[in-house]
């Protein structure tokens, strides 16, 4: 691209992809072209990275690699909870959440929990309906595409902060086509079910999962849709 010829961007446009993206909980069964997946993470790559090492590596997942990884996780997820002691055979590379939790955090956490929950009609304490819902993760909320995400293990933490912008790229893209996704940390813990499967190396680590496809908009759970803090309350101004 010629720097000197500005290239025409609505401004609106670029807004209404980012305020729109949601994590959508429910999609249709409706095929996604490969075209259009390649178009997104064209554009996505664009994102920035630290000199320009570019450190993502995306598996897309479709068809019966899609569905045999769902079995597999899915099978491990409920033996976990039909026997907790398993959990330990499957951890995360690396702390998504923190250790303690703190105010105001803790706090929107819970309000996200309760918030999503209570739509779906689960009550505290009813864990049968709660995996049942958390089982959907791993059926990537039925989208027809599924995209694993990881990293090179050589790669230092600051790898994760290009790779956020990554993500936020494919979501904001996917937007511009018409579809939606929702990122999910929850795979991270299956990486050895994971890795194996879509014939990554031991040198890779998962970074989080993604669900890609066209949201079902007859699905009350795509009403939730969570509240955002006011600029003001998590903006210093200097000078």
């Amino acid at each position: 691209m010629n720097l000197a010829e500005p290239v025409a961007i609505d401004p609106a446009s670029v807004d209404a992809a980012i305020t729109s993206r949601m994590s959508v909980r429910a999609f249709l069964p409706t095929p996604v072209p490969r075209e259009t997946i390649e178009h997104i993470l064209d554009v996505a790559s664009r994102a920035p990275s630290g000199t320009n090492t570019q450190p993502w590596r995306v598996y897309v997942l479709q068809h019966a690699a899609r569905d045999e990884l769902v079995a597999k996780v899915c099978a491990a997820h409920d033996a976990i909870y039909a026997n907790p002691a398993l959990a330990a055979e499957y951890r995360e590379e690396y702390d998504y959440y923190p250790e303690k939790w703190v105010s105001p955090y803790i706090d929107r956490r819970r309000e996200n929990g309760w918030g999503l929950y209570g739509l779906l009609g689960i009550n505290k304490g009813e864990k049968d309906k709660m995996h049942a819902q958390h089982h959907r993760n791993f059926r990537f909320f039925d989208a027809p595409v599924g995209l694993m995400f990881t990293l090179d293990r050589v790669m230092g933490r600051g790898s994760l902060v290009d790779y956020g912008m990554f993500l936020q790229n494919i979501m904001v893209a996917a937007r511009g086509q018409g579809l939606h996704t929702c990122p999910q940390a929850a795979w991270n813990g299956f990486a050895k079910i994971i890795l194996p499967h879509i014939g990554a190396g031991p040198d890779e680590m998962v970074v989080c999962g993604m669900a890609l496809g066209y949201a079902n908009p007859d699905e009350p759970v795509n009403g939730f849709h969570t509240p955002r803090e006011p600029v003001r309350s998590f903006t210093h101004w200097l000078g």
